[in-house]
C-alpha cells in the first residue's frame, strides 16, 4: 500500500510538541499565516519555485477547486536542542507542513494529490508521489499564473528578497506580480532538499477542505502517541 497519510490536524494545532528519538531534539508547533493565495483557475501547483517556477515543468494536481482566494498557513516547529548543548542565538525554526485552506471544515479523509498520469496502483508499500526540492523551498500557486513571475527566475528578484530577512524566517512569504495580481506563497521545506508529498483533505461530504504538503519534520511516532 502507498504511504498512509497522518491526520494533519495534529500539525496545525498550536502547542503540539514532539521529540526526535535519534537526536533528542524537541519541537513545539505554531501556526503562521501566509495571507491569501489567488487561484484564478482553481488548478493548484505545489513545487520548489526556485527550480520549477516558469520552467513549464510543474504540473497542476488533477483535483481542482472553485476559483477564488484561499488562505495559506504553515505549521512551524521551534526546535530546542538536547539538554546540555548550546542554544543558537536565534530560534531554530522549521516548516513542518504547509496548508492551502479551501474550506474551514474538518478533514475526515486524506488522499495523495496526484498529477495527470499518476496512479496510486503504481506505488509500492510506503511509496508516495511528491515534488522534488533542490533549493530548500516549496510553494503553492495557480497553474494559470505560471508565466507571471519572470523576475523570480534566476539568482535575484522578489522571491529571493522575500526570504532575505533579518533574522531569517521560514515563511510563508507571498510574492505578487504587480501587473496581473497573480501571486504565490512560498516557504522553506522542512530540513531542506528532498521529495515531499502533498495530500488532499476531504470533509464528510467528500468536498476538498485543504491541500497539505508534509515536510517530514514531525516524526511518525509523535502522530500516534
Amino acid at each position: 500500500m502507498p504511504m498512509p497519510a497522518p491526520d494533519f490536524s495534529w500539525h496545525f494545532t498550536p502547542g503540539r510538541t514532539f521529540t526526535e528519538d535519534d537526536s533528542g531534539t524537541a519541537g513545539t508547533l505554531r501556526v503562521v499565516g501566509g495571507g491569501e493565495l489567488w487561484l484564478p483557475t482553481g488548478r493548484v501547483i505545489a513545487c520548489d519555485p526556485f527550480v520549477a517556477l516558469g520552467a513549464g515543468e510543474a504540473e497542476p494536481f488533477t483535483a481542482e477547486v472553485a476559483p477564488g482566494r484561499y488562505r495559506v498557513e504553515a505549521a512551524v516547529a521551534t526546535l530546542v536542542r538536547e539538554e546540555g548543548e548550546p542554544e543558537p542565538d536565534t530560534p531554530h525554526l522549521r516548516v513542518a507542513a504547509a496548508r492551502l485552506v479551501i474550506r474551514d471544515a474538518p478533514a475526515v479523509s486524506w488522499e495523495l494529490a496526484l498529477q495527470a498520469g499518476q496512479a496510486l496502483g503504481d506505488l509500492d508499500d510506503e511509496e508516495f508521489f511528491g515534488y522534488g526540492v533542490d533549493a530548500g523551498t516549496g510553494c503553492f500557486y495557480d497553474a494559470g499564473c505560471d508565466g507571471s513571475f519572470p523576475d523570480c527566475q534566476g539568482d535575484e528578484g522578489p522571491l529571493w528578497d522575500a526570504f532575505d530577512t533579518v533574522p531569517p524566517t521560514p515563511g510563508p512569504h507571498t510574492v505578487t506580480d504587480p501587473t496581473t495580481g497573480h501571486n504565490l506563497v512560498a516557504f522553506t521545506s522542512g530540513w531542506g532538499d528532498g521529495v515531499y508529498p502533498t495530500w488532499i483533505g476531504r470533509d464528510e461530504a467528500g468536498a476538498i477542505t485543504c491541500f497539505v504538503t508534509d515536510f517530514f519534520v514531525v516524526p511518525a511516532e509523535a502522530l500516534v502517541s
